[in-house]
């Protein structure tokens, strides 16, 4: 009688519980971009010098694409060539078993000049869980230089989920 009161009651819990693990590693992710671009953009102001961000399936050079679940880096880019001068500054990411991470349409790196700006149009990034929009977040920077993190809206959230 008490195991079948157990089951029951784990059995309910599981769907919360996998729902709870879900949210957090979306935060996780959302949390070490926010991390990364302060980072990239402290680089830039603190050297005087562009800094680049980055998507990297490799860790030492920056992907020409739009995904970021793979990886990403930041570097130096004292040439504007929107590739690491030298080692990177720090390398991180991989989120690409679970999660789907999208920038904006045609935005492929974020550039922080020496003021500390991100010169071009504002970027978004989209974080949603692999093939739902569900707690879908997103990571925005403006020309400005401001970082912020929220909850992405449905359309951004359905676009992400779409991605394979």
């Amino acid at each position: 009688m008490v195991v079948a009161i157990m089951a029951t009651l784990v059995g309910a819990a599981m769907p919360s519980m996998r729902r709870l693990l879900d949210r957090n590693q979306l935060r996780t992710a959302q949390a070490d971009f926010i991390g990364a671009l302060h980072h990239t953009r402290e680089a830039a102001v603190i050297a005087r010098q562009a800094t680049v961000f980055c998507p990297s399936r490799d860790g030492q050079q920056c992907a020409d694409e739009e995904r970021w679940d793979h990886g990403w880096l930041l570097a130096a880019d004292r040439d504007h060539d929107n590739q690491p001068d030298g080692q990177p500054l720090h390398v991180n990411g991989n989120y690409a078993e679970r999660l789907t991470i999208q920038s904006s349409v045609g935005r492929r790196h974020v550039r922080f000049q020496a003021d500390g700006s991100a010169r071009g149009s504002n970027l978004t990034f989209v974080f949603c869980r692999r093939g739902t929009a569900e707690q879908a977040l997103s990571v925005v920077v403006a020309n400005s230089g401001r970082i912020r993190g929220g909850a992405a809206s449905a359309e951004q959230a359905a676009d992400c989920a779409r991605q394979r």
